[in-house]
């Protein structure tokens, strides 16, 4: 039966500091602009939400890299885990479009929804709603855990998700804003939801016995993977660690929730991708150390194999008999599939710098790379090493920036995001998405080497045949050409100067 909750008693248990003031307005809309949005929440009581935020996941030199809806981000994470329910509370226009990205993305499972005008807004009635539909979800046969997510408008109008209850018959309820003006990417949008998961598992943890990973505990020290990856990777990355006597531990985020108990029971943490702040700080409050960069080409599996072996408190002639016992493969995929060409590299997941390090040991120039995400300590080895060898590395890059780097390098393959291979397709250059083609297979090891290389390498064979049909279509759809005609244009001349007026008492 669901619970509801009047806004005489919403004000008797807010926190302090809240001013329940702020709430009563129009309720704002996505037409307000980010810093009207912003300074709403902010009076909402939602300041110290938007501060973290900002620590977090610092917005650089650009205000928000292009990129979808964040709130993605965090609405992919959920949708990804068994037996968890995912409700969003947000303006319709844009729960509709995350509804069908998702499922583009192959959820298979319904997304929650829980509409709102503006008299529901306005008057806390929304919150009331929301509660009443967790309470009406909350079957612990079904769920683990229910996730809400606020996006924009209820955000900025203060609807406070942090007022839910934290357990319903035993059914987790986890609240969270991710709103488009206080986290920049949707890939940090998974940090979000990924960290107050970790949270909550963690305060579990130290409170009694939880539950076994489904596959039962690892008999060699685990290290847990962070980062959204190919299928593949953690299996590879298990083979590197099985010579230093460790195993690959979940990946974060992950599948269900006892997965987190087993992630917060590792020996160390492999942040393969490096923007996972929120996560790393609920490792480190567990004691667990955090390791960088990720074992990618020749340079990065030996760097990487030496720093979990020195975390986990692995002896060096360990360490050094599995290098020497890796290495030889993957250097010989690497000599075996050779990459010749200059790419410019780009996008908004987070391994970007991984995948250019791989380019550069196959032997690719790669002058340029864009990340949307930021400049944190666990990219911090790859940064150097691709700076030693010339790279120009940009933060928080703009597509402006990406376009730019396309403009003055002029390369033999662009790899990025939709506009840029757009751009670069037009100009008869190949590029591939770097979202669908390049971070969806498997990158870790030998496997990654050749794998990366296939792709690659056959792209850029493409080169004559956009000669070929730039050659053939040149001039077409530009200019006079441009449009749809009933029969063939013909070129106007430049009409006549038109006499001069004559003065109005000549007229008269």
């Amino acid at each position: 039966m669901a619970v509801s909750l009047d806004i005489t008693a919403l004000r008797a248990r807010r926190p302090e500091g809240i001013d329940l003031a702020a709430t009563q307005g129009d309720g704002l809309g996505c037409h307000a602009g980010k810093d009207t949005m912003r300074t709403a929440a902010e009076a909402a009581g939602l300041s110290g939400t938007l501060e973290q935020y900002r620590r977090d996941y610092p917005a650089g030199p650009h205000d928000q890299p292009q990129s979808m809806c964040p709130a993605f981000g965090s609405l992919r994470v959920g949708l990804r885990m068994r037996r968890t329910m995912t409700i969003l509370s947000g303006s319709a226009c844009c729960v509709y479009g995350l509804t069908f990205t998702s499922h583009f993305y192959g959820a298979r499972r319904s997304v929650g929804y829980v509409p709102f005008n503006s008299e529901t807004l306005v008057t806390g009635k929304l919150f009331e709603d929301i509660r009443e539909a967790v309470h009406a979800s909350a079957n612990p046969q079904d769920y683990d855990a229910i996730v809400v997510i606020n996006l924009c408008v209820p955000t900025a109008s203060g609807v406070p998700l942090r007022l839910l209850p934290k357990q319903i018959d035993s059914v987790r309820v986890i609240g969270i804003d991710v709103p488009g003006f206080g986290v920049p990417t949707h890939a940090e949008a998974k940090d979000v939801l990924a960290g107050a998961m970790l949270k909550f598992a963690r305060s579990e943890a130290e409170t009694g016995p939880v539950q076994a990973p489904r596959g039962g505990r690892s008999e060699r020290p685990a290290v847990a993977l962070l980062g959204e990856m190919f299928p593949a990777d953690p299996v590879v990355i298990g083979g590197l660690l099985e010579p230093l006597g460790l195993s690959a531990g979940p990946v974060v985020p992950t599948r269900e929730w006892r997965e987190l108990y087993g992630a917060l029971d590792a020996a160390a943490v492999a942040a393969i991708h490096p923007f996972y702040t929120a996560s790393v700080r609920e490792f480190e409050s567990a004691g667990r150390t955090v390791v960088g960069s990720a074992p990618v080409g020749h340079d990065g599996t030996a760097d990487w194999l030496a720093a979990i072996g020195n975390a986990c408190d692995v002896p060096p002639n360990t360490i050094a008999a599995a290098q020497n016992r890796l290495l030889p493969a993957i250097r010989g995929a690497l000599s075996a599939a050779p990459i010749r060409g200059r790419i410019t590299l780009s996008g908004y997941e987070g391994s970007e710098l991984l995948v250019a390090r791989l380019l550069v040991e196959s032997g690719a120039e790669v002058p340029y790379v864009g990340t949307a995400c930021p400049r944190t300590p666990w990219s911090e080895s790859d940064r150097v090493w691709l700076e030693e060898r010339g790279v120009t590395i940009r933060y928080r890059a703009s597509l402006e920036d990406d376009l730019a780097a396309f403009h003055d390098f002029r390369p033999d393959l662009a790899i990025g995001t939709t506009p840029v291979v757009q751009k670069a397709k037009e100009a008869g250059t190949p590029a591939l998405y770097f979202t669908n083609l390049i971070s969806a297979r498997p990158l870790m090891g030998a496997a990654g080497a050749g794998s990366l290389a296939k792709v690659v390498n056959a792209a850029l064979a493409n080169r004559p045949r956009f000669d070929a049909m730039r050659a053939f279509f040149e001039g077409v759809g530009t200019g006079h050409a441009a449009g749809i005609w009933q029969e063939v244009p013909t070129l106007k001349t430049a009409p006549k100067a038109a006499a001069p007026l004559k003065p109005i008492g000549e007229m008269i």
